[in-house]
């Protein structure tokens, strides 16, 4: 049993900001971030945009910005929460700019502001193509000056601890005091008891197996927050990035940034054709739903496996300098971009649903906040703009932070139990788990995808019900492992986004839906 007082479940931008700010406010408080990889494995890792953040004012304007973003978001963003965002940015930079984070600065000593799709102006801090890769270790050395924060890498959160767990806690509200955590070093299943616990646990790439997120983007706290009662919004609103380089055998996929687009790359059929222009006037700089949905529609229409993204009309001196990971990684991949195209595929990248809060992070589950890709604000409605992601996370973080500055002593029940796992047993059929998650990545391409139709939400129904009840009596039965957890995470979060998706009538950003345009039609 360990009693801390503020519990972050997450190391990416998001849990790792706002530990900082809480732990120097109050020193001699105690913080625990738990993260079940290495302290530095986390979605903000691989960001390659930036921070979207309005700086030249003679340019660009927060009016402008904020348009953007809601034109994106295609009629669901919350207009208040946009306007709040947009205008916190500058400030939020300037911390992390004070906390020595390094970003690209062009000749004359000012951000070398980049421009991305769906953008009206170049308002994009970077740092080369490595933006959340720098944001991580600027953070984590930060983390390490503060002796009150506690880091536990390779521990995995395995279920929030409400009233459902304590014995005579009979109420109608829920409140959650910590988590039950499982040291994937020893085995042993920790109680961790919190005043207030973060879930700022990242995204649910791996639901689709073929993704642009880390492996460990498994939907956790999505799946534990739906478990223990809090409000899961917006699940249907899975965004796919458009240009992810093409591997055969799918996985994590490496991302060719929106950036190289907003160079001047051009996407084109395997016969040069450049479809784009077919589709948008905005071309390849249209927002990332509808450049996914054009190449679908394109390898629907030929059968191919990719489409090509064109960079050999660009300065590549220039492209060196702006994206050196993305030029290396295509080097190792025999790609020479002076004179080859780069094949290209959407996958899934980016949820803008996910565990509903208020402006102040609050889940409607007491003492439970969330903040980054995990939870649903209301910024990015139908569909995220490029680069606001860093910033909502730094954001809310700050938020949280001001909210429990004046938060009351929240009073934590003393008879809360350890994890019983009487009468489980060790699985010893490891290759049922492997079986069923390729069983349900494959269900979600196939069936829940880029483009959706009402007929085959309906039989991933089916067959998710069938994964849900074999997993459950897997987990009822056996010890807890990591790999059994994520699926059964991973099983929530499918389920979450195709019901969502089945009550959605109308298309809307990154959701698109055959069945509504035949409804519509009629």
């Amino acid at each position: 049993m360990i009693s801390t007082n503020y519990l972050v479940i997450g190391s990416g931008v998001a849990g790792l900001t706002f530990a900082v700010k809480i732990a120097q406010k109050f020193p001699n408080k105690t913080i625990t971030i738990v993260t079940k990889g290495d302290e530095e494995e986390s979605n903000t890792k691989y960001a390659q945009g930036g921070i979207a953040v309005v700086l030249n004012e003679q340019k660009d304007s927060f009016a402008k910005h904020i348009e953007d973003t809601l034109i994106a978001g295609d009629g669901l963003c919350t207009p208040e929460i946009v306007a709040m965002v947009v205008k916190e940015g500058p400030k939020r930079l300037q911390e992390l700019v004070a906390w020595e984070t390094n970003f690209d600065l062009d000749s004359n000593g000012t951000f070398d502001l980049g421009k991305e799709g769906g953008h009206s102006e170049y308002r994009v801090v970077h740092y080369k193509d490595i933006t959340g890769f720098e944001l991580e270790r600027a953070l984590l050395k930060k983390v390490h000056q503060l002796p009150n924060i506690t880091i536990l890498p390779h521990h995995f959160a395995i279920d929030l601890i409400t009233e459902h767990h304590i014995e005579n806690k009979e109420t109608d509200a829920v409140s959650c005091y910590g988590a039950y955590i499982l040291n994937q070093c020893t085995d042993k299943i920790l109680t961790i008891k919190a005043q207030h616990t973060l879930l700022a646990s990242g995204g649910i790439g791996s639901v689709y197996g073929h993704t642009t997120n880390p492996i460990i983007a498994t939907g956790d706290g999505i799946a534990m927050a739906y478990r223990a009662k809090a409000v899961i919004k917006g699940m249907e609103f899975v965004q796919f990035h458009p240009t992810t380089m093409y591997t055969p055998e799918g996985g994590s996929s490496f991302l060719i940034s929106e950036a190289v687009r907003g160079f001047g790359a051009y996407l084109r059929t395997k016969d040069g054709h450049r479809f784009m222009l077919d589709y948008d006037s905005r071309a390849e700089l249209a927002s990332r739903d509808i450049v996914s949905q054009c190449i679908d529609s394109e390898l629907k229409k030929t059968g191919d496996p990719f489409v090509y993204l064109d960079c050999t009309h660009l300065d590549m001196a220039a492209f060196k300098k702006h994206f050196p990971n993305i030029y290396e990684k295509c080097s190792e991949e025999h790609i020479q971009l002076e004179k080859d195209w780069i094949p290209v595929v959407p996958a899934s990248h980016y949820l803008c649903g996910g565990i509903d809060i208020d402006k102040n992070g609050k889940t409607s589950v007491n003492n439970l906040y969330a903040c980054g890709e995990c939870s649903r604000t209301g910024l990015h409605g139908a569909n995220r703009l490029a680069s606001n992601s860093l910033l909502e996370a730094l954001v809310y973080s700050h938020n949280i932070y001001l909210d429990l500055c004046e938060a009351p002593k929240v009073n934590v029940p003393e008879n809360i139990p350890p994890w019983n796992d009487d009468g489980t047993s060790i699985p010893k059929e490891h290759i049922l788990i492997q079986h069923n998650l390729k069983q349900l990545q494959a269900l979600m391409r196939n069936y829940v995808g880029i483009v959706r139709n009402n007929d085959r939400l309906h039989m991933a129904i089916k067959h998710l019900n069938l994964l849900y009840e074999e997993v459950e009596e897997l987990y009822r039965k056996s010890k807890i492992t990591t790999a059994l957890c994520e699926l059964r995470n991973m099983i929530n979060v499918a389920h979450l986004i195709i019901q969502q998706s089945l009550n959605r009538k109308e298309n809307k950003g990154g959701y698109y839906n055959i069945s509504n345009i035949k409804k519509a039609s009629k």
